[in-house]
Order: C-alpha cells, then structure tokens, then sequence
C-alpha cells in the first residue's frame, strides 16, 4: 500500500518500547523486546496464534503493566501520562470489548468523547459532529437508538470501532478490529482506517490475522513468533516463504496481489500440492 506524505511534515508523535517485558500471574509472554511505531503509517502486527500480537498491543496501550522495560509516547513513559492525557493521543479498541448492559449505540459512541470533557468543558455540538462523522463513517448512524446488547456480533463490532473514531485520537490501536465482521464489511473498515490514516494522518497500529490483508494495506509489518519481533519493515521487504514458515510454520509461495501488486501468500497444504510430472 503506497501514500503520500506531507512535503516537509515532522512526525507528530512518537511510540515506542524499550526492552519491554510483559507476563500473565508471572508467566512471561513477551521478553526484551524492542520496537518503534513508524509515525503516520498504518503498522500492523501479524503472527501465529498465542505468539504476543495481543499482549504486545495491550502494553504499549497501557492495558497492562510491564514486568520490565518501558513504553514511551513523545519521550515519556506511558504510566506518568494522566489518563485523559493519554486517552487524548492514544485510543484503543481492545478485544471484545464489554457495553454497559442496557446502552444505547449513540450513548456508547458518545463515551468516545469522555477524555475530552473535563470541569471546563461539557459536551459541545463539536462532539455532536463527532460522534455523528464516527457513525456516519461505520455504517452505524441507524442504530444509534438500539440497545448494543441486541445486535449482531459484526454490528457491535462496528460500533465499537465507532466509539475509537469518536475519541478522535492522533494513534489508533486496534485488536483484530475486522473479528465477527464478513469479507464485505472487513474491506470496508481497512478502507477506512486508510482514508484516516491517508486524509487525517493518524497513525494506525493493529493486529490482524489475515496475512494477505495485512500485506495489502500494512505500510509497516511487524511479525512475531514466540513473544519476539521476527521481522520489521515494508511488506515487500518481509514476507518471504521462509519468514512465513518461521513465523506460522507454514510452506508457501508467494506472489504479486493482482489487485495492488502487494506480497500475497499461497498456502501450499498437504493436501493441495503440484501433481508430479509423470513420462
């Protein structure tokens, strides 16, 4: 995936861990591990299941605490921030998130506007517009009066990821934002993320499970395997069938997307493989 960049911007932000430790009741999933968000591109995190994407994600997202090394936002370590300060620059959408029972779509996509309110300010018809543009643009303004209880598990995602709009952050980190959503509504979420990121600048960082997709829109991968960063750079610069086969244990091949010419790779299987060439 190509863009352009503003002649001469200077990054708006910087995010990055440094020697970063995360554990579960002290089991430890990531180790040492070092990594900086590239500023204004969209970065996505890929590697096999209970690899660290998640847990990767939860720390530089302040969802959970380092056991050691630290995460920095412009400089600074990320648990000296005040909360709304930090919710101001950096929002998160974390894996199946939990409403509030009873909530409405409009109250809930409205929650997004919280680390901007304050004694000094109230709701403002700004975040009215918001929060209307944030469903506008996920296809959710015409559940705004339902119950999110109520909806479907691809609906509810959606609105979620209205909700993070709303809070109209500078960085966006997303955990398998496209999960219970079908192909349809999947590309539709990864074109909006890039319109974001190509019209307003903001840096996306997510996890996805579908390499391809990742490939397509990623302008920076990040692939892990066992609770370490394997590979980081341009998707045309990473993925090969032996950092695919490191990463996933998986053989492939890979060739061009015909779509966008991206890296798109070919399962090969047990089953499915060149017939032999008989004489």
């Amino acid at each position: 995936m190509s863009r352009e960049r503003l002649q001469g911007a200077e990054p708006a932000h910087t995010l990055e861990a440094d020697g970063l430790s995360l554990a579960y009741d002290g089991r430890e999933v990531i180790g040492d591990l070092d990594l900086t968000i590239p500023d204004g591109d969209v970065t996505v995190i890929v590697g096999a299941n209970a690899c660290g994407k998640s847990t990767l994600l939860r720390g530089i997202a302040r969802l959970l605490r380092p056991s050691a090394g630290i995460v920095r936002l412009d400089d600074r370590q990320i648990s000296t921030y005040p909360a709304k300060e930090f919710a101001r620059v950096v929002g998160i959408l974390p894996q199946s998130p939990i409403a509030p029972d009873g909530i409405t779509v409009a109250d809930l996509v409205g929650r997004g506007r919280h680390p901007h309110q304050g004694l000094f300010r109230s709701w403002s018809s700004a975040d009215g517009a918001i929060v209307a543009d944030a469903m506008a643009a996920t296809s959710t303004t015409e559940l705004a009066g339902r119950r999110v209880g109520e909806l479907s598990g691809g609906q509810r995602q959606r609105v979620w990821v209205a909700m993070a709009l709303a809070q109209d952050t500078d960085i966006l980190l997303l955990d398998e934002p496209t999960t219970f959503l079908d192909v349809t509504h999947q590309i539709e979420l990864l074109d909006l993320l890039a319109e974001l990121n190509h019209t307003r600048k903001k840096t996306i960082v997510m996890v996805l499970h579908d390499l391809n997709l990742a490939a397509r829109y990623a302008h920076h991968l990040v692939v892990m395997a066992h609770g370490e960063v394997v590979a980081t750079g341009a998707p045309a610069d990473v993925l090969t069938p032996e950092l695919v086969q490191r990463a996933f244990g998986l053989e492939s091949h890979i060739i061009p997307d015909p779509v966008c010419g991206t890296p798109m790779v070919i399962p090969i299987g047990r089953f499915h493989r060149p017939a032999p060439i008989s004489y």
